[in-house]
């Protein structure tokens, strides 16, 4: 019985280091597909409208399912719409429009740095030796990525629209862990992605204004490193796999594993992103770069690592408060 049910403890883990690698792969690949789309001629809000709202509509029967949650929890549905759907891609679809695709990303992963930061700060709580590691590498890191002795040789405007993806992700966080007590009552995380995507379409269709689209761009082809691909197949990548497939997986992912397991395989992300922006789009790293990369990778590591049970008195080590949801805030 013992051998039995510790193997299905091992397959269950398997299977969610799968989800969370697939969710990774699914996530790193939206810049790389919707970069073409924005030098076809789309702006970069139009394509985060068409992600967000070509999702909301495949997520409506979730949200039909979990219509309990606009009764019950309407500040995280609003959280999540707001920060993490509208305010992380927003951000992170206009960075990418100036910026590299990798840079964008290892910019945004200062997100557990700065959520460390508002415990340390804002909360006065405090954090261990390891995540003030975690914090400073992910910083020093960050230096080599945007190459400060070059004097930030990247455009200014999209560094600060991708550290606006990250603040995006640390009001997710903070927002999310005031309702992380629930226990047994937390609401499905499916239902909070259906109506997140749902209220972010809403936002967006305000702020984007979709009927100014040249909408006679998708019927086109746009240009990947030169070779082109029809701009229906790139949507249909952004909305697909991006953003349905990515957000379920990630979900799912940490139902068999945790947060913070879950978390560090997301690690992953960045890397698959850049590797698919080399190959796909011809945007190479330099040699400082890419080590740079891989120390803001470690930073965000450490820092994603397992945090005190609420309520412990322990100090922070890392990753931020308790999250309900996995990957709440991912833009790539």
């Amino acid at each position: 019985m013992h051998t039995s049910v510790s193997t299905r403890s091992h397959r269950g883990k398997g299977i969610g280091l799968g989800l969370a690698l697939l969710s990774a792969v699914a996530f790193g690949g939206s810049g790389v597909a919707a970069k073409p789309l924005i030098e076809a001629g789309l702006d970069p809000l139009h394509v985060v409208w068409l992600r967000v709202a070509g999702g909301a509509l495949v997520m409506v029967p979730l949200a039909v399912r979990h219509r309990g949650l606009l009764r019950s929890r309407p500040g995280l549905l609003a959280g999540f719409g707001l920060f993490a759907v509208a305010g992380v891609q927003a951000c992170y679809f206009a960075a990418i429009s100036r910026i590299p695709v990798g840079v964008a990303l290892l910019v945004e992963y200062l997100a557990p740095a700065l959520v460390l930061g508002w415990v340390r700060y804002v909360q006065r709580r405090p954090v261990t030796r390891a995540a003030a590691v975690g914090v400073a590498l992910a910083v020093g890191g960050l230096a080599c990525v945007v190459e400060v002795w070059a004097g930030l040789g990247f455009d200014a405007l999209g560094l600060l629209l991708a550290l606006g993806a990250a603040c995006c992700q640390v009001g997710y966080f903070v927002l999310s862990d005031r309702g992380g007590d629930a226990g047994d009552e937390a609401p499905d995380p499916l239902g909070v992605i259906a109506y997140g995507l749902l209220i972010g379409a809403a936002v967006l269709t305000v702020v984007a204004r979709p009927w100014s689209m040249d909408w006679p761009v998708l019927a086109g082809s746009a240009e990947m490193n030169g070779t082109p691909v029809a701009a229906f197949a790139l949507l249909a990548w952004i909305v697909l796999l991006a953003t349905v497939i990515a957000y379920v997986t990630g979900v799912l992912s940490v139902r068999r594993l945790s947060p913070q397991v879950a978390g560090v395989v997301a690690c992953l992300e960045a890397v698959i992103a850049t590797v698919l922006a080399w190959v796909l789009l011809g945007e190479h790293l330099s040699a400082p770069q890419i080590v740079g990369g891989v120390v803001v990778l470690a930073g965000a590591f450490i820092a994603q690592s397992s945090a005190p049970a609420k309520g412990s008195e322990q100090p922070v080590a890392g990753g931020g408060p308790e999250r309900e949801l996995s990957a709440p805030g991912k833009a790539a």
